[in-house]
């Protein structure tokens, strides 16, 4: 997560975006002929989407974030050879999982330029599709957002200068990967698509996820929901902070599936804790809440290994981010499985369009 930001400088944000190729062909079971969804109100809560959020493992989230936060990668700063690393990390596991490159012309890795704000050069973005089942409603869908980036080498503390990021957001982004491969163990496909999107300059300002909003993939018109993921691996095991769960309703929807699914989630979704920090306004989600998409966030919490080299994969509760990611799965699958939209509540919306200057531009 970024440092604090003024509300004005957040709207005054812009910047970005980019795409090449992953490395390795789409095969397995998110390949081939499309599978229709389950129909019903009830496949959300099914027993195959329960099934599937169980292969969300704390060895496979841990796995994940060694690699992304490892010293190798020195960082994830925006941009970076390390950077780059872990967005080819991730086109290889979404093509492990048989999603389909989402960035043009098949590819996975969306590029945009810095043009000086953080930087030189040019950042990616990852951007993998799920595609739905309904002749219909797959042409509308759900983004899963999450940073892939940190803040890179800075000042040794005890003789670490490389800011790893384990939390921040390597778990995060290690939850994309476990919730898509959840998605493709099911048997049947829920209705609507869904788009996973690692983001990059997020610590210096939401570059990457402002860029995407306004240079989507897709018709922005049709995604209806974001779900964030930004620091899920530290703090109290038995609850996470859900941000931004009364202004639409994404909120109940969570309490409820939190509720249905306790033997797997485990984890009770908790209400913001800091409203004075304006956290709904901090990560990457802002930028799809600008353009009045309902959205809703997943964290938590600050610690004090916060934007510090110790920020390392040894102090993450793996078993904590897993649950969550877990719960961010099922709230997906929902989410793309119901005909309706989610909807903002009119207060929701009214304080959206407040911060943001006017909402969807």
């Amino acid at each position: 997560m970024k440092r604090i930001l003024t509300i004005a400088g957040l709207a005054a944000l812009s910047a970005c975006a980019s795409g090449t190729a992953g490395s390795e062909p789409a095969t397995g079971p998110g390949t081939g002929a499309v599978t229709p969804p389950a129909t019903g109100v009830s496949a959300a809560g099914s027993g195959a989407a329960a099934t599937a959020a169980a292969t969300i493992t704390a060895d496979d989230m841990r796995r994940h974030v060694a690699y992304l936060a490892s010293d190798a990668l020195r960082g994830r700063d925006t941009p970076s050879p390390g950077l780059d690393s872990a967005a080819a990390y991730l086109s290889r596991e979404f093509a492990r999982l048989g999603l389909q490159g989402g960035a043009g012309e098949g590819g996975f890795i969306q590029r945009y330029p810095l043009r000086g704000r953080g930087g030189s050069g040019i950042a990616p973005n990852v951007v993998a599709v799920f595609p739905g089942g309904d002749p219909t409603l797959r042409n509308e869908y759900v983004v899963l957002s999450a940073h892939m980036d940190h803040v890179g080498v800075g000042r040794p503390v005890r003789g670490d200068s490389i800011y790893n990021g384990a939390d921040d957001d390597a778990s995060g982004t290690s939850a994309l990967v476990e919730v898509a491969e959840a998605f493709a163990s099911m048997p049947r496909r829920p209705a609507r698509s869904i788009i996973f999107l690692a983001v990059s300059g997020e610590e210096k300002g939401l570059l990457g996820s402002e860029y995407y909003s306004n240079n989507p993939t897709v018709p922005i018109g049709s995604i209806v929901a974001n779900v964030n993921i930004d620091m899920i691996g530290r703090n109290d095991g038995g609850d996470v902070v859900v941000i931004g769960k009364d202004y639409s309703s994404l909120g109940p929807l969570v309490d409820r599936l939190a509720g249905e699914h306790r033997g797997i989630v485990g984890i009770t979704p908790a209400n913001d804790r800091w409203p004075e920090e304006r956290f709904f306004f901090r990560s990457d989600h802002y930028n799809f809440a600008r353009k009045e998409i309902p959205a809703i966030f997943f964290f938590a919490g600050v610690h004090d290994d916060y934007h510090q080299p110790s920020d390392e994969v040894e102090s993450l509760d793996v078993d904590k981010a897993a649950r969550v990611a877990r719960l961010v799965f099922l709230t997906a699958n929902s989410i793309a499985t119901t005909p309706q939209r989610p909807e903002w509540t009119a207060s929701g919306l009214a304080e959206v369009r407040r911060m943001t200057r006017g909402g969807r531009d």
